[in-house]
């Protein structure tokens, strides 16, 4: 590998405890300093730097603006500790707890003085099957004023549903309302009744507020605290159906039915504040893009759309900045293309997004959210040339908070580029490339999305930019069964029979191939890297014949179709079964393909990944060594499927992995 290594104490030196303005910039300095010491050149950087863990993170404002917290990563091996600063002056040393040996992973504010948080800890060496890790989760309550640690989750784990903003003191949690190790529907599985009580978070009491069950559960309630929406489903019929309950009454009126089979979305968002009798809902409504529309509660059916596009589905719902004054204020709507889009019919909001955007560097994905009193802002910006940054402005001062990673700066990250091109049977296929700071061609690693039938949009890919920043152009292709491009892209990949290594495989390889064409990558360096469906479509990738790749990185790779599916095959029925098994029974599966492997392959997989369980990488090791094919394996050592599983020391293991891979073993003289 050509890159060097820092210590552990330099790695130290150069993560600063906070940041200001003149902070920052003497961060760069330093790092300036630091290349020079060392003989690297400042690009690219050692992939130390891209295995770091977030070193701050999950940034959030107390309700009345007066304190802010923060989870922080010190250390390249430490787990992270809570700290709550004093917003009026964030050089103050912090209030820290740790929950060692557990490990902090998420948090919110319950009230000025209250938070709950999440822990986990590692307490089995193996997994006990499909979906059962290796952790076991507390919830717990921390009261900064009288600095005390409390937990109210003895018997199993609440889940917050409601942090009333109208009740100080008070939350609603959630809680299974069923045996999970007894018997339970295939419905029930999914849909989990649960149980609603109102806690007070100073003294632990709960109060019963209504128990759900498999016809009528999901509850959502107001800022008040009275349920308002709820949906369920009825076995006899086959139908979900939504209901609404007006303030104050008891009974629950249904509005809304939808067959198990039916693959037009429908989802109730909000009740529309502004407009009472009327929800928000994101549906179809016979169209192929999603979008959102206004829905009469009286009349039970959808009036008028609010807004949609004939280019992309709708996304989420944009709520009030200010959400302890504002909670239930619905402001704007999503959508997703070249970036995430907000349109907004609040202009107050607008105003401020628009504000913030032309004063925060490198402005893309831009959040924010207000005090009480509207006075204290917390912004987050996430984009392609910034890992993501956390901001304050109170009293007219805007400060920086932290970076998730402060080693990396703006200018030596790449640019990301969405555009379309045409695939081999006309259809166009959205994509984003990770394009270098150099001169094309470049060597190309295609790397699609897991899923596989997920959204995907590139802000800030740590994956795209450590390999641009290594000289790799990057694509991730929305190949067809991609979410967020319509009804009709999303069906094609399965309601004809599975297309997975077949059409979907094509559109993957037409992408590479139209780079070639624009000049912007080298055909005769190419590779796919790709985690979950990703890894399975890098291991059809190796067995492709006629042959465009010089090599491939499968991670967390489904090797065996029918192994994967029938860990759920059981609980499947209506329009999710039908995906899942057209899709998978006639997809290609990577284990009956290894004798045609053709191109040097690395296989990664966590010992104690949960979703896609190592017996897919032992059975394809085995057939690989039958076969004697060219392959390298590489197994991380107590790290599961999902990213945050993945710590320094599997992180960094991945990334020497991956780069040495490209640039010794991917063809005869590597990538």
């Amino acid at each position: 590998m050509n890159t060097k290594k820092l210590t552990d104490s330099r790695l130290r030196d150069v993560l600063p405890l906070m940041f200001s303005k003149k902070m920052f910039s003497k961060l760069v300095s330093v790092l300036m300093l630091l290349v020079a010491a060392t003989g690297f050149a400042a690009h690219p950087y050692p992939l130390e730097y891209w295995a770091l863990r977030e070193y701050v993170s999950g940034v959030e404002l107390s309700p009345e603006g007066d304190h802010l917290a923060l989870l922080k990563i010190s250390t390249k091996e430490a787990d992270p500790v809570l700290e709550v600063y004093d917003t009026s002056d964030l050089s103050k040393e912090p209030f820290r707890v740790n929950a060692d040996p557990m490990e902090i992973i998420g948090f919110n504010w319950l009230s000025n003085s209250v938070i709950g948080f999440t822990a986990r800890q590692k307490v089995r060496d193996r997994i006990e099957g499909f979906n059962e890790g290796v952790y076991e989760y507390k919830y717990a309550l921390l009261d900064i004023e009288s600095e005390e640690l409390g937990s109210y989750a003895q018997d199993s784990q609440p889940i917050v549903t409601n942090r009333l903003p109208s009740k100080p003191d008070h939350v609603i949690v959630a809680y299974e309302n069923y045996d999970r190790d007894g018997p339970a529907g295939k419905i029930q599985q999914a849909f989990r009744p649960q149980a609603y009580w109102e806690m007070n978070i100073k003294t632990g009491a709960k109060k019963l507020l209504i128990r759900g069950k498999l016809r009528l559960g999901a509850i959502r309630f107001s800022a008040d605290g009275e349920p308002r929406l709820a949906q369920g489903y009825d076995e006899r019929s086959g139908y979900y159906i939504w209901y609404h309950r007006e303030p104050g009454e008891s009974d629950w009126q249904e509005i809304y039915r939808q067959h198990i089979d039916e693959f037009e979305y429908f989802g109730v968002g909000a009740l529309q504040e502004d407009n009472p009798g009327y929800l928000y809902v994101y549906a179809n409504n016979g169209e192929n893009m999603e979008g959102l529309w206004s829905f009469g509660i009286e009349t039970k059916s959808i009036v008028e759309p609010i807004y949609k596009r004939s280019d992309v589905d709708i996304g989420n719902l944009v709520y009030h900045s200010n959400y302890w004054a504002n909670p239930d204020v619905v402001v704007g709507v999503t959508w997703s293309k070249d970036k995430r889009h907000i349109e907004y019919w609040d202009a107050e909001e607008a105003a401020i997004q628009r504000q913030l955007e032309s004063v925060i560097p490198n402005a893309h994905r831009l959040d924010f959210n207000r005090s009480r009193d509207g006075q204290t802002i917390l912004i987050s910006n996430l984009g392609p040339r910034d890992p993501g940054t956390y901001y304050l402005l109170k009293d007219g001062k805007l400060e920086v908070v932290g970076s998730q990673n402060p080693l990396l700066e703006a200018d030596q990250l790449a640019d990301v580029r969405y555009f379309t091109y045409e695939g081999r049977d006309g259809r166009m296929i959205p994509a984003y490339i990770t394009v270098p700071n150099s001169e094309p061609p470049y060597p190309l690693v295609v790397m699609p999305h897991g899923g596989p039938f997920v959204g995907e949009v590139v802000d800030y890919d740590e994956w795209g930019q450590m390999l641009a920043n290594n000289g790799y152009l990057v694509l991730q292709p929305q190949y067809r069964g991609s979410r967020n491009y319509g009804m009709e892209h999303y069906r094609s990949a399965f309601i004809d029979g599975g297309q997975g290594g077949y059409k979907m495989q094509d559109d993957k390889d037409d992408g590479a191939l139209h780079l070639v064409e624009e000049g912007l990558a080298d055909r005769n360096r190419i590779a796919m890297y790709g985690w979950s469906y990703g890894g399975y479509a890098a291991l059809v990738a190796a067995a492709r014949d006629p042959q465009i790749y010089q090599c491939v990185i499968a991670g967390a790779a489904v090797t065996d179709r029918n192994q994967q599916l029938n860990y759920y095959r059981f609980l499947l029925e209506g329009a999710p079964g039908i995906e899942q098994i057209r899709m998978w029974d006639d997809s290609i599966s990577p284990i009956k393909e290894v004798s045609k492997v053709n191109v040097p392959l690395l296989l990664i997989h966590g010992d104690v990944d949960q979703r896609v369980p190592p017996l897919h990488a032992e059975k394809y090791l085995k057939e690989l060594e039958r076969h004697e094919k060219n392959y390298q394996y590489v197994a991380l050592e107590g790290a599961d499927h999902f990213y945050n599983t993945l710590f320094y020391r599997h992180q960094l293991l991945l990334y020497e992995s991956m780069i040495d891979f490209l640039q010794d073993d991917c063809g005869p003289d590597g990538l």
